[in-house]
C-alpha cells in the first residue's frame, strides 16, 4: 500500500506535491501514484487529512478539493494498483468511490463520522478497521494500556462486530493496530511482537510503521532519512509474523523485502 498525503502537514512529506502557488500540485500527485504502482503497489492510500500527533481537522470542502482531482487524474491509468482512500469523513468516502475508490482506510475505526458505516456497507468497499487511543490531536496525551495487546485485539473483535450489526461484507474487512496511533515506544513494540494473536476471523491484518516516530527514538536519530532502513527490516518481520498489507511511503524497496520474504518462507 503506498502512500500519496495531499496534505501540508503530514509527519513525513507533507507540502511534497504542493504548487508555488502553494496548492496542490494534482498532476505531481498523480504522476507520483503511477510511480508507485510501477515499482510494485496493489494499493494506492490517498489521503487529504493529516492523522500525525496534533493534528487538526481539514473541514470537508478542503479534503475534497485535495482529493478528487487527484482521483480524476488517475482515472483509467491504473493498471492493476487498487485505490484506497484515507479518510474519516462519510462525504469525503462516498465522494471518492464515486470517482474510483475501492478500499476505505478509516482511522477512527467507523467510530467518527456516524454515516461512514453505511457508506461501506451500501458500496461493498473494502474496510480498514485501525485502531486508534484518543483522536490524532491529543492520542500521544500520556497513552495507557494495561495490555496493549489484549487490549487492541479486544477493539477489533468489538469494531469488526459492530461493522458485521451495519451490514458490512465480512469478507471486506481488514485490521490494523494502528502503529504510533495512541502508543509509545513500548506499546508499539509489544503490538509488533505480538502481530500473532492479533489476527481476527482469518483477515487481514494492516501495518503501518512507514518513517514513524518511534523508530527514530530507538535509533537515537530524529533525521527521517534514517527511518529508511528500519521501515524495511519491519515490513519483512512483519510479513513473518503474519502481516499481510504495508502500508509504506518508499514502495520499492519493501517490495523488494517483501518478495525475499515470501521466497524463503514459501519455496517453490
Amino acid at each position: 500500500m503506498g502512500i500519496l498525503n495531499l496534505t501540508l502537514d503530514s509527519f513525513s512529506d507533507g507540502g511534497r506535491f504542493t504548487a508555488e502557488s502553494g496548492r496542490l500540485d494534482p498532476d505531481a500527485a498523480a504522476a507520483h501514484a503511477l510511480a508507485m504502482e510501477e515499482a510494485g503497489a496493489a494499493i494506492i492510500d490517498i489521503g487529504g487529512e493529516s492523522t500525525r500527533p496534533g493534528a487538526e481537522p481539514v473541514p470537508e470542502a478542503e479534503e475534497l478539493a485535495r482529493v478528487l482531482p487527484v482521483l480524476e487524474r488517475l482515472k483509467g491509468k491504473l493498471r492493476h494498483a487498487a485505490i484506497s482512500i484515507d479518510t474519516s469523513k462519510a462525504a469525503v468516502a462516498r465522494a471518492a468511490l464515486e470517482h474510483g475508490a475501492e478500499i476505505l482506510n478509516d482511522v477512527t475505526a467507523l467510530r467518527g463520522d456516524p454515516g461512514m458505516a453505511a457508506v461501506a456497507a451500501e458500496s461493498g468497499a473494502g474496510v480498514v478497521l485501525m485502531h486508534m487511543q484518543g483522536t490524532p490531536r491529543n492520542m500521544q496525551h500520556a497513552p495507557h494500556y494495561g495490555d496493549v495487546v489484549a487490549e487492541v485485539r479486544e477493539f477489533f473483535l468489538q469494531t469488526g462486530r459492530r461493522a458485521l450489526e451495519s451490514g458490512i461484507d465480512p469478507r471486506s474487512i481488514s485490521y490494523d493496530p494502528g502503529i504510533g496511533f495512541g502508543k509509545t515506544v513500548e506499546h508499539n513494540l509489544a503490538l509488533l511482537r505480538g502481530l500473532p494473536g492479533l489476527r481476527v476471523d482469518g483477515r487481514p491484518l494492516v501495518l503501518g510503521v512507514s518513517r514513524k516516530t518511534f523508530l527514530g527514538r530507538l535509533l537515537g536519530q530524529e533525521a527521517m532519512e534514517a527511518r529508511f532502513w528500519p521501515t524495511v527490516a519491519l515490513t519483512s518481520l512483519g510479513r513473518e509474523l503474519g502481516a499481510e498489507v504495508f502500508r509504506v511511503h518508499d514502495v520499492a524497496a519493501n517490495v523488494q523485502a517483501l518478495k525475499m520474504t515470501e521466497a524463503i518462507a514459501n519455496p517453490w
